[in-house]
């Protein structure tokens, strides 16, 4: 038989099995059940129902990770609005263009960032507007909870297709103005069923929530810790301090971290040796960049979590691959690390090839590069009102199958390693260079804390490797290593001629709020008295 794959339905099945269970620890303190949860969210689609929000029309979420969020997404999609989280460290003129961009009817904001709204609210099409404390924000908006107290929890759930759009999560626009990254019932679905197995969630779990909830809606455990049973706990940012404790007091046992994130408990973890867990053990999955063996080795070894190292981007889920192939390497040795930096193994349904430029894959020898494409359940229907681009997208060297723009080895048990992003690779001389390979060569020095690796123009090469690194004592003035030590080191580690050539030590790198690097600023930045941003190497 078929039965459709509606996203409204992980709230009901929490309500049905979990009604007096914890679903939420709030950042106020408040503690609320899947009930309290549930009646919330009720309310809140009544309440957007009563201002003439529709099916199909777009709901904005403008919140750090709160238990507004949730049940603003959740009030939206039960009346089958389309729920479109909004990245809280936009500018209001990027504010402008997604809510112009996607013809958003409606606006729930945080109370800390409605004033980004209210700065261009004359200029774009929604007219409902939501705080969660209208008496610290100027103008005129409603207040969340008056709301919700004003209006009784009864709505009307319209019929909905899985094949409908549900979410729109816009991507970061580092390269251009950002692309609103559709995706139906069916995608939102079946990445939390995939994401459920492969992060191994059960009803037991506490899942902190480090990960910003619009990124890629949490990378999709806004679906996967409701529909499962599990507890959120909620945050208002990232803050190592906060983290070990809440890891401790609630008994956290799961949680995602970006790089930075991992860098940031690192480094806190070093001068102050918290308490690393409560009762539970803790696992961790780390998305974005791959990370150093020596970060892996510390979360792992020192604080004792069980760190898996996923892959995706926004368009894909995004989760698509991991490396926690646990048959690939013995639980204790040291060459678990060498497997877990890999991005790893395909998600169950997902297939994952790495092709060369003729569509062909590559073989399986860990050397020659090619491009990651992907096709699976999961993957989004199109770009909103961007057709060109989206055909693109899945046309570009094989048809049907989503182009990721990352290039990747493949080895013999068929896990990928990224080695670099298409436009990131750098042509020295003539010679493919990966600056992945050269970053993670120098996270190994210890005089590093953070590093990124660019092409530079050159002269007699055309590019050239360059580094911009933060230093272990934080200071650029002063680092405890020079430049030309570090070109050394990656000398010492790999082929001379893909040792880094230029080193400028940085107080941080610019990421994006998801704590990828920036390098496309960077390289701006690097290229900017050039005619080209690219090389003639």
């Amino acid at each position: 038989m078929h039965k459709p794959l509606l996203v409204p339905e992980f709230l009901d099945r929490a309500r049905s099995h979990y009604g007096d269970d914890e679903a939420v620890v709030a950042t106020t303190g408040e503690r609320f059940t899947y009930d309290d949860l549930g009646e919330r969210a009720d309310r809140f689609a009544a309440a957007l129902q009563a201002r003439g929000i529709e099916k199909g029309d777009r709901v904005a979420v403008l919140d750090p990770n709160t238990h507004y969020h949730l049940e603003a997404a959740y009030g939206s999609m039960q009346i089958g609005a389309v729920h479109t989280p909004l990245n809280y460290r936009l500018t209001p003129d990027d504010f402008e263009y997604i809510l112009s961009d996607a013809g958003v009817d409606a606006i729930y904001a945080d109370y800390e960032y409605a004033d980004r709204i209210e700065a261009i609210r004359e200029t774009v099409p929604t007219e409902t507007f939501i705080t969660n404390d209208a008496a610290e924000v100027e103008g005129d908006w409603e207040d969340f909870d008056a709301v919700l107290e004003d209006t009784a929890p009864e709505y009307d759930r319209p019929e909905m297709s899985e094949d409908e759009i549900i979410t729109i999560n816009y991507t970061s626009g580092t390269t251009g103005d950002p692309k609103g990254v559709c995706r139906t019932h069916r995608c939102e679905t079946i990445h939390a069923y995939l994401l459920v197995g492969h992060q191994e969630i059960t009803d037991d779990d506490t899942y902190l929530w480090t990960l910003p909830m619009f990124h890629a809606n949490g990378w999709g455990h806004i679906f996967a810790v409701t529909g499962i049973g599990a507890t959120h706990v909620c945050t208002r940012g990232v803050d190592a301090a906060e983290i070990f404790e809440t890891v401790r007091a609630e008994d956290v046992s799961y949680m995602c971290g970006a790089p930075t994130v991992l860098n940031m408990l690192i480094d806190y973890y070093r001068d102050h040796e918290p308490e690393t867990t409560g009762d539970t053990d803790v696992r961790l999955a780390t998305a974005g960049s791959a990370p150093p063996e020596a970060t892996i080795r510390t979360v792992e070894d020192e604080f004792g979590w069980y760190l898996k190292h996923v892959y995706g981007a926004t368009e894909t889920g995004p989760l698509i691959t991991t490396s926690d192939a646990r048959r690939h390497f013995e639980a204790d040795s040291d060459d678990r690390f060498r497997i877990k930096k890999r991005q790893g193994l395909a998600y169950l349904g997902t297939e994952i090839r790495v092709v060369d430029e003729d569509g062909e894959d590559v073989p399986r020898d860990d050397e020659t590069l090619g491009e990651v494409v992907v096709r699976g359940n999961q993957i989004m229907e199109k770009y909103w009102n961007k057709p060109e681009a989206t055909e693109e997208a899945f046309t570009d060297r094989v048809e049907g199958y989503y182009h990721t723009g990352d290039l990747a080895t493949v080895d013999e048990n068929g896990m990928i390693a990224i080695q670099d992003r298409k436009k990131d690779i750098i042509i020295s001389g003539g010679e493919n260079i990966s600056s992945i390979e050269l970053e993670d060569a120098l996270f190994d020095h210890e005089a590093v804390a953070d590093a990124a690796v660019i092409p530079a123009p050159s002269d007699e090469w055309g590019e050239t490797p360059k580094a911009f690194v933060v230093p272990s004592n934080g200071d650029p003035t002063d680092p405890p290593v020079s430049p030309e030590e570090l070109t050394e080191f990656t000398r010492e580690q790999l082929a001379g001629y893909k040792a880094v050539r230029r080193v400028e030590f940085v107080v941080e790198l610019p990421t994006t709020a998801t704590g990828k690097v920036q390098k496309y600023e960077l390289r701006q930045e690097e290229w900017d008295d050039e005619e080209r941003m690219v090389g003639q190497g």
